[in-house]
């Protein structure tokens, strides 16, 4: 069956070969249906499905009884365990394909031709990469790069076109400007930055999460581990990617010096937020869980440092981004983390009429009661302060873990127990009085009862 046109030379040169492939793949077809050999061939096919199927359905319920670790079972191994038992999908196509590959080389050494067994052990290594990529691959980005990368390339190899196809994209060059790269260079830059980008990130994380599980080390120090971890992971993968795709290292010499005048041009504000950061975490003067003060009015809770700035938490759920340069130009209160001291004081007044010598041991014992309140560095300490308007002031001074923010509110909790113990002993708690005098009100008195006489 011949499907070539008797104009092939005057088509267009992509269905030309449109054209040409098909007539090869025709026949081949018609090779195969006529040849006793690949009859045989799709037979030893069938056997070997056949026989991969009834192995993989027998050895698999033993593999996963045995392979498989306790439920509770923690460690290296028993991941390992785990890892080898997700693979149970791959069995069936590929003990088929170790089958037929056994099979192509029994036909090969009786007929001299194994083409259509060796089609066949292809197309079960593409069921093989289909499990692998619908039932192991758990990861989004993984997933997508196996259903729109490695299936496309294992249809090509089924089908013998990988090699002319991975030829033609070498031999199309496109570029701009002086650079110069092959079509598929940049392909497989692309998919390579992409595996090594996910790589980094997924390795990053790794660390982060092991790094942070030190409790010797100091906060501080667990954060500039982590960043120079990332530091050092992307920039030997950014060196991998340049060797992948073809470009040579030593013209990163002059993009070097390019970044650099850029630097002292236009990137001075984040070279300086950025060796601000590295100053920081190596100091430790303020970290990730510190509450902190600035003097442009930024209070929070620090809940992350980057290279470029730190995010504090207000007491309302916000977020501010404050440059890393503030923590080091300008002046900084560090309240330190959740788990410190603090004290605060909680104002009072009492009536003029009050015994004074006995508030403060009454104050000081109801505040001592309040399970937050510390003994350590010093106890409740009441203190009178001065003589006012209204009453006579007071102030109690307590010591407790963390800030008075909005979800620990230590001080109102003492306002309570001051309120409490002030009334159960019968001491008044003053409101404002006014005294106000008229004058010449008896002036006024006295001639309206002069004009009344009259």
């Amino acid at each position: 069956m011949n499907i070539l046109p008797d104009n092939l030379d005057s088509l267009p040169p992509l269905a030309q070969s449109v054209l040409t492939y098909a007539q090869q793949g025709i026949d081949l077809a018609e090779s195969w249906l006529l040849s006793p050999a690949a009859w045989s061939q799709f037979a030893l096919l069938v056997i070997a499905f056949l026989a991969a199927r009834l192995v993989a359905r027998r050895s698999s319920p033993m593999f996963t009884r045995v392979v498989s670790p306790v439920a509770e079972a923690t460690g290296l191994f028993a991941e390992a365990r785990r890892f080898l038992v997700s693979l149970l999908p791959l069995a069936l196509p590929l003990l088929a394909y170790l089958f037929t590959a056994a099979g192509e080389s029994v036909t090969r050494s009786l007929f001299g031709s194994g083409a259509v067994i060796a089609f066949g052990k292809r197309i079960f290594l593409l069921f093989a990469v289909r499990a692998f990529t619908r039932d192991f691959l758990k990861d989004p980005f993984l997933r997508v790069m196996g259903k729109y990368v490695l299936m496309p390339v294992m249809l090509l190899y089924i089908f013998g076109l990988l090699d002319p196809v991975a030829a033609k994209l070498s031999e199309t060059v496109v570029g701009a400007g002086n650079i110069r790269f092959s079509l598929m260079s940049v392909i497989r830059g692309v998919i390579a930055g992409a595996l090594l980008f996910w790589l980094g990130r997924w390795s990053t994380g790794q660390s982060r999460s092991y790094i942070s599980r030190q409790e010797e080390l100091r906060p501080a120090t667990r954060e500039l581990a982590t960043k120079a971890a990332e530091v050092l992971i992307f920039g030997a993968g950014f060196l991998l990617l340049m060797n992948i795709m073809g470009i040579n290292l030593s013209t990163l010499a002059v993009l070097g010096g390019a970044i650099g005048v850029g630097i002292g041009f236009g990137l001075q504000q984040i070279a300086s937020n950025f060796i601000s950061g590295v100053i920081l975490l190596l100091e430790g003067q303020a970290t990730v869980g510190d509450y902190v003060e600035l003097d442009g009015g930024e209070a929070g809770t620090i809940v992350k440092m980057t290279a470029r700035a730190a995010i504090l938490e207000t007491y309302d759920g916000k977020w501010i981004v404050v440059p890393n340069e503030h923590f080091i130009t300008t002046r900084v209160v560090n309240y330190s983390d959740s788990g410190s001291a603090n004290r605060y004081e909680a104002p009072f007044s009492v009536s003029y009429e009050t015994d004074i010598n006995l508030v403060p041991g009454i104050i000081e014992a109801a505040v001592a009661e309040l399970d937050f309140v510390l003994t350590e560095p010093d106890g409740p300490d009441c203190e009178l302060r001065g003589f006012g308007d209204s009453g006579v002031d007071f102030c109690v001074e307590f010591w407790v873990n963390g800030i008075d923010d909005g979800r620990n509110k230590f001080t109102p909790q003492v306002l309570f127990a001051i309120w409490n113990a002030l009334k159960a002993h019968d001491i008044e708690i003053p409101y404002p009085h006014r005294v106000v005098e008229i004058k010449g009100v008896g002036q006024g008195l006295a001639a309206l009862s002069r004009v009344e006489s009259l």
